[in-house]
């Protein structure tokens, strides 16, 4: 065999080969990715009730809940379904286990605080129906930065939004984390 018959036949060679063995590709949302100790066939269905607050800040639970949830619809194929449905394939729980906002940095002709950080620490639990847990974190810290507004006549309050925000990215990287788990 030449020379230029053996790198042809190698040219060829390697991406059969590739697409022989399907370099273990497939799609995010694919059933491939849901826990085995669901079953393939019946995970369908994810129940998630509001995220228990262990804090004084009011409706961060709610806020959180709801961010997971927009997470999972756009981002998975599982149906979001009410958390007291007895069929559920499983049950996300949730826990909101600290929140604390504490000064950043400060104006120096008035002395205020001029930007905040907020710092949530939360926990999830993932709980089949038949009560196993299939996935667990309970070290989840997040934090946000805001400004608040010194200009009195223009004044918004920031720390909603920066809580919307924390809520949003904390949503992201903890179905990032529940999916890719799997």
């Amino acid at each position: 065999m030449s020379r230029l018959a053996l790198v042809l036949f190698s040219a060829c060679l390697l991406p059969c080969l590739l697409w022989v063995s399907g370099c273990n590709y497939h799609a995010m949302d694919t059933p491939s990715h849901l826990p085995p100790s669901l079953g393939r066939q019946s995970a369908q269905t994810l129940a998630i009730p509001t995220f228990v607050n262990h804090t004084n800040a009011y409706h961060v639970g709610f806020d959180f809940t709801q961010a997971v949830i927009r997470q999972f619809t756009s981002r998975s194929a599982w149906h979001i379904v009410d958390h007291r449905d007895p069929e559920a394939s499983a049950t996300l729980y949730g826990e909101i286990n600290s929140y604390s906002v504490v000064p950043l940095t400060y104006d120096n002709t008035t002395g205020r605080s001029s930007s905040f950080v907020i710092t949530i620490k939360a926990s999830l639990r993932v709980v089949n129906r038949r009560g196993k847990v299939i996935y667990q974190n309970s070290s989840y810290v997040f934090r946000q930065q805001y400004e608040e507004t010194q200009n009195l006549a223009s004044f918004i309050q920031e720390d909603s939004p920066a809580e919307k925000r924390l809520a949003r990215d904390f949503a992201s990287a903890a179905v990032s984390d529940i999916l890719d788990s799997f």
